[in-house]
């Protein structure tokens, strides 16, 4: 107790917020909540290893949707693989081709918008 008191009563303590633009990040935080919920809101989504690469799978009232966005790979273990797709559905699937990915773990982000509105999946990944 002694040292909240002396900590908040000394000069040399500085006690702004640690982020300069907290309401902003917040903002922005917020959005992320809601494109993560969009996701959810959709329905379930799976994943699967295919013969022509990592197929994901979106419930099937995605067809009569306008679904626009990027598909992101990411693997943990070296940087250089990292690469970025467009996101292009065959009915209700998107297909992550074989020859870019090796063996091991990905984690694949899948944002963009869904009818206009923010939508943001995350996934992790053992090919």
């Amino acid at each position: 107790m002694v040292m909240v008191v002396t900590m908040l009563a000394d000069k040399g303590f500085d006690h702004d917020m640690v982020t300069t633009e907290y309401y902003k990040k917040e903002l922005l935080f917020q959005q992320e909540i809601d494109a993560e919920q969009n996701a959810k809101n959709l329905g379930e989504i799976n994943g699967m290893k295919t013969t022509t690469g990592w197929a994901i799978e979106f419930p099937e009232s995605i067809k009569e949707t306008e679904f626009k966005g990027t598909v992101s790979l990411y693997r943990p273990s070296d940087k250089q693989l990292d690469f970025d797709l467009p996101i292009v559905l065959s009915g209700n699937y998107l297909l992550i081709p074989d020859n870019r990915l090796i063996d091991g773990r990905w984690d694949i982000l899948i944002t963009g918008t869904l009818d206009g509105k923010p939508f943001k999946y995350k996934e992790s990944i053992i090919y």
